[in-house]
């Protein structure tokens, strides 16, 4: 595939009886309507629909909360299913629920009664407060003024994590049926400060005192053949991004979960500097937005003309 079509596209939405209070669905999926390319693209961490209980019990502002999205991360790969691959959009914040973390990945210190047997309570997620249901925001301020129970924590997960995994799962079985194997891209977005902690991470520097532009994770090779990072990271420097690989950020759950590069599923996950897109303490669009949109489209088309014989098992 060589150029995108601006007409193929359909949006598909979690039924209603799957949603969360509030109005909108737990997640919404851009899809092409023929699948052309052995690509999904997901953007776990740029959804906006905060539950008004949410925001009643939380301590904190809006504007603190939205600092913890990966904001407009959907915008920035939203022309994927011109290029002839869905995009996965979660639809809840990640404050509210984190879809990249394991289902049950929960600091017990957060719960006024006990949790089960099965809850993972130790992690470096859950140390640094960002465990599936996050004790801080980015800058490690508390969100809420009060214990949680753990039935509102199950509610969260069962009914927005749940779903939203059920839905990328059935993506990439599709595409790899399909192709005979999967590239799943993991879309988000780093702060460009380093005093501004993210899974108690930060961006390093690239040449001299910037920031590196874009942060690739593969987990070290593990979940993503490294010819296939190696194309992402080429695409990237050819349009003029500074890039690193697997420091600080090597991959999240997402990454570590599907990426099985033997049984033909890849996945790489995209950190994408803020300063390129948008004001990040007011979380708006920034003048750069539009830019980076276009730019972004050189790595779409790498990807998805992206041999499929890289991508299957072995």
């Amino acid at each position: 595939m060589t150029a995108p079509d601006d007409s193929a596209q359909t949006l598909l939405e979690e039924p209603a009886s799957g949603a969360t209070p509030g109005p909108l669905p737990a997640w919404r999926v851009l899809a092409p309507n023929i699948q052309t390319a052995p690509v999904v693209f997901a953007s776990p961490h740029s959804g906006r629909d905060y539950p008004p209980e949410f925001i009643a019990a939380s301590k904190l502002g809006m504007l603190k909360l939205r600092q913890s999205e990966d904001a407009f991360m959907d915008e920035v790969f939203a022309a994927a299913p011109d290029w002839g691959a869905p995009l996965l959009c979660a639809q809840f914040p990640r404050a509210y629920v984190d879809a990249n973390r394991e289902a049950f990945e929960l600091d017990p210190e957060m719960f006024s009664d006990p949790l089960p047997d099965y809850v993972n309570t130790s992690s470096p997620r859950i140390a640094a407060g960002l465990g599936t249901i996050a004790r801080v925001v980015t800058d490690s301020e508390p969100i809420y003024d009060a214990p949680l129970r753990f039935a509102d924590a199950k509610r969260r997960i069962e009914s927005l994590h749940q779903p939203y995994h059920q839905a990328l799962k059935e993506l990439v079985e599709t595409t790899k049926k399909r192709f005979g194997g999967c590239l799943l891209i993991d879309c988000h977005s780093m702060p460009s400060s380093q005093d501004d902690r993210k899974d108690g991470g930060a961006p390093k520097t690239g040449t001299g005192t910037k920031p590196f532009d874009v942060v690739l994770g593969d987990c070290f090779g593990t979940a993503c053949a490294p010819a296939v990072t190696d194309i992402a990271g080429q695409a990237f420097v050819a349009m003029g991004f500074t890039v690193a690989r697997n420091k600080p950020y090597a991959g999240g759950f997402t990454t570590r979960h599907y990426g099985r590069p033997k049984d033909g599923v890849h996945v790489l996950q995209i950190e994408i500097n803020r300063a390129l897109y948008m004001d990040e303490k007011r979380v708006t669009r920034g003048a750069g937005l539009p830019g980076l949109k276009r730019r972004i489209e050189g790595l779409l088309r790498a990807l998805v003309n992206i041999d499929a014989a890289i991508l299957e098992a072995v």
